[in-house]
């Protein structure tokens, strides 16, 4: 068998998870039910769905941050506990540190793990160029924009060499033209240095032009896996090219029925 002709190593397993939240001491919030879904390694994968269909919960389980109340999930056929390296975590809001620069949050993770610090700020650097910062290393978070902020977090993401990269809606707060910026700038960096991606997001058109597969969530609580759609379309893609935009019928009209 050609290694073309293989099928993806398996990165991720999620199977039948369930996950109920308790508001208020007594009363039960069922978030998601029966998620089943397989990952495999280096496939960027996005998570669509519109707000509070439990897309987010779902990552964080990935992430070790949630506990499900039933089912599993691992990674590598390992069960995941908890949070590890191995798993590097970007979400909506910036998370940056506003005391230190670029360079001193990049390498936060490494000096964590008490990194050499020659070795830290060659690992750093090395980042902050992947992700087109280079020359803004000794700025601080309030002298940056929306977008190089969360550059800032794909870039400290990355330092830790994570096997898998987890994005919970990162572009969400950015204008639309930041926002197309970052889905381009998003595709560069995972083609230079792969990793398997899992993405979240409420934006149709930001999740065809990222995804090599879409997982399609219900549009209510408890989330449920709806559809899966593989898009199997070249890179790089044009918002406009016909293929997509049927594709985009497609989903979309399964987004009413789901909503």
């Amino acid at each position: 068998m050609s290694p073309s002709s293989r099928s993806p190593r398996l990165k991720i397993r999620c199977e039948d998870i369930d996950k109920t939240f308790i508001q208020k001491g007594s009363v039960e919030v069922p978030v998601i039910r029966d998620i089943n879904l397989d990952v495999a390694e280096n496939e960027f994968l996005v998570v669509l769905g519109p707000g509070q269909c439990g897309k987010s919960t779902l990552l964080r389980i990935i992430a070790g941050l949630e506990t499900p109340d039933a089912g599993y999930v691992s990674m590598d056929g390992r069960p995941v506990t908890g949070p590890g390296p191995d798993r590097g975590l970007v979400f909506q809001g910036y998370m940056l540190f506003a005391w230190k620069t670029v360079l001193g949050n990049v390498e936060m993770g490494l000096k964590l793990r008490k990194v050499p610090m020659r070795e830290r700020r060659a690992v750093a650097h090395h980042y902050i160029k992947l992700v087109g910062l280079e020359g803004f290393e000794g700025y601080y978070p309030h002298q940056l924009s929306g977008g190089m902020k969360q550059r800032v977090g794909i870039a400290r993401a990355y330092a830790n060499s994570p096997e898998v990269m987890l994005l919970d809606e990162p572009f969400g707060q950015l204008d639309a033209q930041t926002r197309m910026f970052m889905q381009h700038e998003t595709i560069r960096i995972w083609e230079q240095e792969k990793r398997t991606v899992v993405f979240v997001t409420n934006n149709i058109d930001e999740a065809l032009f990222l995804a090599d597969r879409i997982v399609l969530m219900e549009g209510k609580l408890p989330g449920r896996i709806r559809t899966t759609y593989a898009v199997d379309l070249p890179r790089p893609r044009d918002h406009g090219d016909p293929d997509l935009l049927n594709l985009r019928a497609v989903i979309s009209e399964e987004i009413e029925l789901v909503l």
